[in-house]
């Protein structure tokens, strides 16, 4: 009993002696793989500080960080339109990096989150590396889902911020590494057309042209910039002009699901809504026997689907009378029964 009460008085003495002693600091926050990239390069890498409550929603995949969402920028002199630059959380911890835009309303646009650098450095901080790695990746998942093929040799190759969003988790990972926010590319048999919506993009065009070009298949490349999106991102309409225009055909003729289709690419987005065939191919099963009224037909995609899975009769109706050529070419053709289909 005694043996107890000294080491009660014992743990009391030294708890006291103890409590004027200024508790230890906290551990320093770990350094972030991006921080530590940055601290290595000759000239330093501005950082975007997000305001509290905002970093959730782009460590979640949205790619497009909004001015509204930034607290400051640190960083002298401040970036300019196409630098690098990090994007932090309130505490200054890099959650990704991306492409600083001084105009858009989107001021930048990311490419890279922090895990993803942790996992594979090799890109980071590097859009040239980065642009030849997701160019490859977005390839090979094409590729591994069976495109092109026999029956398919139109489709979307690079699908700019939806390589990320609105995906099951299973397909997450594989989408992740071929997201370019601003950057679409559609695949037409030999020939590939770039729909450019952002300043990098311009700024990178030699990069992308050259990792386009080497995929095996592709012999043409066609560059579309969005003249007016590309004005909002601060972008002079004389310097979206091609110095050497392009040699490729303006008409191409390719095949979806086996039916077939001619191309204007002075048409409407790159010339083809190839994001669509899923779609298209599904009204194909549900039309047998049906009345089908396609609304903004354009070149007919949805028509033919329908008049090829066995619709009663179809009608298309477009503002464009260039478009409405197409989709008549179009039934020609597949030789599909004229009669049956109609555009207004």
């Amino acid at each position: 009993m005694q043996q107890l009460q000294l080491q009660a008085r014992l743990m009391k003495c030294l708890s006291c002696s103890h409590s004027h002693l200024p508790l230890p600091p906290p551990p320093p926050p770990p350094f972030s793989s991006l921080q530590r990239f940055a601290s290595s390069q000759p000239k330093g890498v501005a950082k975007v500080i997000l305001k509290k409550g905002k970093t959730q929603l782009f460590k979640d995949g949205s790619p497009m960080v909004y001015s509204g969402a930034i607290d400051r920028i640190i960083g002298r002199p401040p970036p300019k339109t196409g630098d690098i630059v990090l994007v932090a959380d309130g505490t200054e911890k890099p959650i990704g990096w991306g492409l600083y835009n001084s105009v858009s309303m989107f001021c930048v646009r990311l490419m890279q989150l922090e895990e993803e650098a942790t996992r594979d450095p090799s890109c980071a901080l590097d859009m040239e590396k980065l642009l030849e790695t997701r160019i490859n990746a977005a390839v090979e998942l094409r590729r591994g889902l069976g495109l092109p093929s026999a029956t398919t040799n139109a489709y979307r190759l690079v699908n700019s911020e939806g390589d990320r969003l609105n995906i099951s988790f299973a397909n997450w990972m594989s989408l992740l590494h071929c997201r370019l926010s601003g950057l679409i590319v559609d695949v037409f048999g030999d020939l590939a057309v770039v729909a450019s919506s952002a300043a990098w993009v311009e700024k990178y065009k030699s990069k992308v042209k050259a990792c386009i070009s080497s995929i095996d298949e592709i012999n043409h490349i066609h560059w579309r910039p969005s003249v007016e999106i590309l004005k909002e991102e601060g972008m002079d309409a004389a310097d979206l002009k091609e110095l050497h225009p392009s040699t490729c055909p303006q008409r191409t003729k390719v095949i979806e699901n086996g039916i077939s289709y001619a191309i204007s690419l002075e048409g409407q987005k790159t010339g083809f809504y190839a994001d669509q065939r899923e779609n298209r191919m599904f009204l194909s099963t549900i039309s047998h026997g049906q009345r089908v009224l396609d609304v903004c037909c354009y070149s007919g995609g949805f028509a033919l689907n329908a008049a090829k899975g066995g619709a009663m009769s179809i009608t298309g109706v477009d503002t464009s009378l260039p478009a409405l050529e197409l989709a008549r070419e179009n039934i020609a053709l597949n030789n599909l029964d004229p009669e049956k289909t109609s555009f207004l």
